[in-house]
Parts: C-alpha cells; sequence; structure tokens
C-alpha cells in the first residue's frame, strides 16, 4: 500500500485525477492492520477508478490535524482536492465498497 507523508499530500492526494481513499492508521493499531488486506484487495480491484494510500498519523501530524483527525483508522475520500467522505472504524470490504459507492 503506497504511503503518503505531509510533504507530498498535496500532490499525491489533492492533485489526483482519481478520487483518492486516505487511510489515517498508525503503527499501533489493531484495526488499521485488519484493514491491510481489504484495502489491498480494493485497490488492485479499483484500481482504474479510486487510488488506496496511507498516511501514518504518528510520522504525519499536519495533514492529521488539518482534517481532524483523531481516531484511527479514519477513511477519508478526497476528490477534485476536497474530502468528499469520511469514515471511522475497520469494515469488512463489502461494506466498505458499498459506501464508496456515491464517489467512485
Amino acid at each position: 500500500m503506497p504511503e503518503v507523508t505531509d510533504a507530498g499530500f498535496a500532490g499525491e492526494v489533492l492533485g489526483s485525477e482519481l478520487p483518492v481513499l486516505v487511510e489515517f492508521t498508525a503503527d499501533w493499531c489493531p484495526p488499521c492492520r485488519q484493514m491491510a488486506p481489504v484495502l489491498s484487495a480494493l485497490a488492485a480491484e479499483e484500481g482504474g477508478r479510486l487510488r488506496v494510500v496511507q498516511l501514518n498519523v504518528d510520522r504525519n501530524p499536519a495533514t492529521t490535524n488539518a482534517y481532524k483527525v483523531l481516531s484511527m483508522p479514519t477513511f477519508m475520500v478526497f476528490r477534485d482536492g476536497e474530502p468528499v467522505k469520511s469514515m471511522v472504524g475497520s469494515r469488512p470490504k463489502r461494506r466498505l465498497l458499498e459506501e464508496l459507492s456515491d464517489v467512485i
């Protein structure tokens, strides 16, 4: 799973032509680790319509604070440089796809 940083966030996420699902994650977060295979599968299946990236909240506090992320995992979908959807907590792939259906 590609990881974005504070330094690259604007270019890789806000400037992306595709919608981008950002997982705000942390190494110490068990539900975040549970989501890894789900996000990998999602990235493989929806690669033409959606980018999937991770942002480590401990190493990238500026972006984390800018979007007021308080719980991990938090998922945000960015389209045309703006956050268009936010979800908190792990979920099965089927539910995640349902929740993303209106933004991809």
